[in-house]
């Protein structure tokens, strides 16, 4: 199993925001989480991508628990396990699209040379090849998702996880990110969490979970 979470309770003051969650995600399957604002999806995605800590539970992802690693070995970790794309793309501004997608690798230490023929290779695959030394202001709302996609996956994540990936994106450009993701998960073999809205995307999943209150009350097998 890819992902496992077990009895994952969360609450911010008074407020409890997951109420018990259990969870199971296999290698290379795409889930897609849904339910209203407030129903912790983005809590719950945050803790399976070691960005926040669960009051009660384990968490476990490619075999690694979280609980027995200090804040040093979790940011190792996350950076070399995880890929992360926002509804917003968090590119830096001052950076063109090759620098902003080779920051993850050169974190983990990864030599330029090859950090930036990796970066490319992955650019040429998102048809991005000719945006390589433009910067965010210089892009398009889907090619700067497009940018942000490929620094999710420049260190070969086991998962990737995407919380509202499509959110600012137009039609078109949606229909594109979403088959993306498919293309991504045959290319690359990795396993992806989306949290949506958007009931197309949600719909494309292999599985469909649906949260509400801070419980996962449905599950849909649609592949």
């Amino acid at each position: 199993m890819m992902i496992k979470a077990g009895n994952i309770t969360k609450s911010f003051g008074s407020l409890m925001v997951l109420k018990g969650i259990d969870l199971d995600i296999k290698k290379s399957e795409v889930v897609s989480i849904v339910g209203a604002s407030g129903a912790g999806k983005t809590t719950l995605l945050q803790i399976i991508g070691t960005l926040g800590k669960p009051d009660t539970g384990k968490v476990t992802v490619n075999g690694v628990e979280f609980s027995g690693l200090n804040d040093k070995e979790l940011a190792v970790f996350r950076n070399r396990n995880i890929g992360f794309v926002f509804q917003f793309h968090h590119l830096l501004p001052e950076f063109t699209a090759l620098e902003n997608v080779c920051i993850p690798a050169f974190i983990a230490r990864t030599p330029k040379a090859k950090a930036e023929s990796k970066a490319i290779e992955i650019l040429t695959f998102l048809n991005m090849q000719d945006r390589l030394d433009h910067k965010p202001k210089e892009l398009s709302g889907g090619e700067l998702q497009r940018i942000a996609v490929a620094r999710a996956i420049i260190n070969d994540p086991a998962v990737i996880l995407a919380d509202e990936p499509s959110g600012n994106l137009d039609s078109k450009n949606k229909k594109e990110l979403h088959s993306l993701f498919f293309s991504l998960r045959e290319k690359f073999n990795q396993t992806v969490i989306i949290v949506t809205h958007d009931n197309l995307l949600a719909r494309m999943a292999d599985r469909q979970l649906t949260m509400h209150d801070g419980l996962i009350i449905n599950e849909e097998k649609l592949q």
